[in-house]
């Protein structure tokens, strides 16, 4: 008796799947994940670090916008990863989209479930997207935000931040690191 590989979904053929299943999944080398239930400091961390964002950018006066989770980001045919936070510059997406198409700026929350996920295979697939020029990893725990930035000559830039302000540019807004947490 052969077994027979799992079927391999393109990122079309996943976000016509997922439209319709309840729950929240990924698409990795064209295999489905399940995304993990979040615990209320992830949730709460991820909150912050969405209103920080949007807060950034309305201080800048700059003409992007932050999406929470939810919305899919492609990184190629096989692979679409739903970040917890992302920014993208330029006009408003259609209402009814469901991918960002030229992220600037891609947040993940770490969580028990993802660290390994979050640190690895999506620092690599998010800096294959060529729009993202930075990838925050924020570690509700530890308090502390890991920043990723695309350098000159591919070169991925890495700084990890416990306080003060984060400069993202571009597109140029400043992300001040004590409003990415609740308040204990």
């Amino acid at each position: 008796m052969s077994v027979q590989p799992k079927p391999r979904l393109s990122v079309e053929e996943f976000l016509a799947w997922a439209e319709h299943q309840p729950g929240r999944f990924e698409l990795l080398d064209g295999e489905i994940f399940a995304m993990s239930p979040q615990r209320v400091r992830h949730a709460e961390t991820k909150f912050a670090v969405q209103l920080a964002l949007r807060d950034g950018i309305h201080r800048a006066g700059l003409p992007c916008h932050m999406l929470p989770d939810g919305i899919t980001v492609r990184v190629d045919n096989a692979t679409s990863f739903e970040p917890n936070a992302l920014v993208h510059c330029g006009e408003q997406l259609d209402a009814d989209a469901i991918t960002a198409t030229d992220p600037v700026i891609v947040v993940e929350v770490l969580s028990p479930s993802t660290g390994r996920i979050d640190t690895g295979q999506k620092l690599v697939g998010y800096f294959r997207v060529p729009s993202v020029m930075h990838y925050l990893i924020v570690d509700p725990v530890r308090r502390m935000v890991i920043h990723h930035r695309r350098g000159p000559e591919a070169l991925i830039e890495t700084r990890i931040c416990a306080s003060g302000r984060i400069d993202l540019d571009p597109p140029g807004l400043s992300l001040d690191l004590e409003a990415c947490f609740p308040e204990t």
